[in-house]
């Protein structure tokens, strides 16, 4: 089962290595890995795309929780979250393919947001399956470059990560 598990950890050098390190030190994979500062400049939120059992997780948690740089993990997936992947994708748009490419963008709520003779370059935010779903809809030949953030993910309502 995949799960979000979130992290606050300290903004401190070789902090998001050590917590990586743990991953590959015992052979979990990372699906999707996104970190950046919070409102607080001394910490940083990781947010971590993993898939693995419950019991898999709790272990993940447990090693992550012993950690020095590590204040706090929460797996989103436990209660109710939202999730979002931002996806920049430049796609080939000549003669008949712009309409087309326009029209998908206009389907799936993108954006585009840079336009040349040859190309579009489409914004596209959303949960993980609709940026999947709007790659699976092209033909591949027309993709052209795509860059994905990964999942980024907030628990809904009165559930907050904070210390």
């Amino acid at each position: 089962m995949k799960h979000v598990i979130s992290v606050l950890m300290e903004n401190e050098p070789g902090a998001l290595s050590r917590v990586v390190g743990l991953f590959s030190a015992r052979g979990y994979n990372i699906e999707t890995l996104t970190v950046a500062p919070t409102e607080d400049a001394t910490l940083s939120r990781l947010t971590v795309v993993t898939v693995g059992s419950d019991e898999v997780i709790e272990q993940i948690t447990k090693h992550l929780n012993r950690l020095v740089d590590v204040v706090k993990v929460v797996d989103l997936t436990e209660g109710a979250h939202i999730e979002r992947e931002l996806m920049l994708i430049k796609v080939r748009a000549v003669g008949k393919e712009r309409e087309e490419m326009k029209r998908m963008a206009d389907i799936f709520r993108g954006r585009i947001i840079d336009v040349t003779d040859k190309s579009y370059t489409i914004e596209l935010t959303g949960v993980q399956e609709k940026v999947q779903a709007f790659i699976d809809a092209l033909d591949r030949s027309a993709i052209l470059e795509t860059v994905r953030t990964g999942v980024s993910g907030i628990g809904r309502g009165e559930r907050i990560l904070k210390i």
